[in-house]
């Protein structure tokens, strides 16, 4: 048998706390009609008396005391649970879910050591797939894509720049085959480039336009492998320019060009896009993006 709601609950917890009907129909600014009403509801339901009615006030008897213990307990971690949530509003802490492509990492994971070196109490989970996480549904609080704009509905789209990039081949495959001078010698190259039917990067749709399609010979639908491959000496393929050029095993093949660039996109909900941790994130995010190298 259900005890009761908890807003009778809580007006017996005041009564005997206070003794009298008008001390709690003040504390809990209400009429005392709706006092005396709680009571007797509560009783009613228990089938016992909860408290002993006399000139000076009410008395809790035994039951009366009973439910004061249990529900001082109760009132106590309702007030401890409010002081928590209002921390995690207040406090950048807990964790942080950022998904992102993982030929994104090199230029965050900088900027994710800094800003938790400035907030210690924070967990950093870093999601990285070609597969779109979905914000709506919580699966991560924040998104860094890459590519066309999300169109995705109650999304916050920021501009967080553009991550320049060329094609690379290992020292190894250059060696062996030589690099073409331009992009009329491409069809007598190995490529390596992403598992897709529909290619959606800029430079991956110049690929496909550019190179035949039987000359594309190592694929993955993982970004990791495609770069393993390029640096195993399997083909020509693209690469952000900071990281192909951070590696001296690798070599640039041709220019960046602008129109390889891909549009990087900061990504958040709307239910959580301003809450203390979010902003405090994307905020720090996109001023350190003002200083990312172009390489």
């Amino acid at each position: 048998m259900a005890v009761g709601n908890w807003d009778e609950v809580r007006t017996a917890y005041q009564v005997a706390r206070l003794g009298t009907v008008s001390g709690a129909a003040s504390v809990l600014g209400v009429h005392h009609a709706t006092v005396i009403r709680h009571i007797d509801a509560l009783e009613e339901r228990l089938g016992v008396k909860l408290f002993q009615r006399h000139a000076r006030g009410y008395t809790p008897t035994e039951a009366g005391r009973d439910l004061l213990q249990v529900a001082q307990a109760t009132n106590d971690q309702f007030g401890q649970l409010a002081s928590r949530i209002r921390g995690r509003g207040e406090e950048v802490t807990g964790e942080l879910l950022i998904t992102t492509l993982a030929g994104v990492v090199p230029a965050i994971m900088p900027v994710l050591v800094k800003f938790r070196a400035e907030h210690p109490g924070l967990i950093v989970r870093l999601l990285t797939g070609e597969r779109l996480f979905r914000l709506e549904y919580g699966e991560a609080h924040v998104a860094i894509r890459a590519g066309a704009a999300p169109e995705e509905p109650d999304n916050v789209v920021q501009s967080l720049g553009r991550e320049m990039g060329t094609f690379f081949a290992a020292r190894s495959y250059a060696d062996a085959h030589g690099l073409p001078k331009d992009e009329t010698e491409a069809d007598k190259f190995d490529f390596v480039s992403s598992d897709v039917d529909v290619p959606r990067a800029p430079f991956d749709i110049w690929l496909r336009n550019t190179v035949p399609l039987d000359r594309i010979v190592f694929r993955s639908t993982d970004q990791s492998v495609t770069k393993s491959a390029i640096r195993a000496g399997a083909g020509i393929g693209y690469m952000a320019l900071c990281e192909g050029r951070a590696d001296p095993d690798l070599v640039e093949v041709w220019p960046a060009r602008t129109e390889w660039a891909a549009p990087l996109w900061l990504v958040t909900h709307v239910d959580l896009h301003r809450t203390m941790k979010v902003q405090a994130f994307t905020s720090f995010l996109k001023e350190e993006a003002k200083n990312w190298p172009t390489c």
